[in-house]
């Protein structure tokens, strides 16, 4: 068991299975030192953690709840690419993608569910840069969506 492992265990989480995608796609593609992960919607144990919009039917801390599973999605689709998740040397960034209305503007809020979650697991290399991104509709209509770069030491 690694010391991410480790982390995320103090926290009641545990790597899941890599979520099967939804089209035509891998989870994940490791290119030199850098894994890049495909965008990982809120998915646990095969199902949406909810559906609709933030700022409508999703509220803002369940959508911060979302973006945590998101980031634990990711984390599992990289741990697909690497033998040891301790071989993460930093998170390079993270784009977090929220289905809202348009008078909603929480994204970074809702983003900080993944962020939080990256620097919980990789200590100081889970500090990374990041975008938070308002968008009409994501797949299977989730509320967040979060892609990320890792690079591997």
């Amino acid at each position: 068991m690694s010391a991410v492992d480790d982390r995320l265990a103090a926290l009641d989480l545990v790597v899941p299975a890599v979520p099967a995608p939804v089209a035509a796609y891998v989870p994940a593609i490791r290119t030199g030192s850098y894994v890049f992960t495909s965008g990982q919607l809120p998915l646990r144990d095969g199902q949406l953690l909810l559906t609709g919009k933030v700022g409508g039917e999703v509220s803002a801390e369940e959508a911060y709840d979302c973006a945590r599973q998101c980031a634990l999605n990711a984390i599992a689709a990289v741990k697909s690419q690497v033998d040891d998740l301790d071989q993460v040397a930093r998170v390079v960034k993270a784009t977090v993608f929220v289905a809202s209305t348009p008078d909603f503007t929480g994204q970074p809020a809702v983003a900080n569910g993944a962020s939080e979650l990256f620097a919980a697991a990789f200590g100081e290399a889970g500090q990374h840069a990041r975008s938070a991104v308002g968008v009409p509709v994501l797949p299977l209509d989730a509320p967040v969506e979060v892609e990320l770069i890792v690079e591997i030491g």
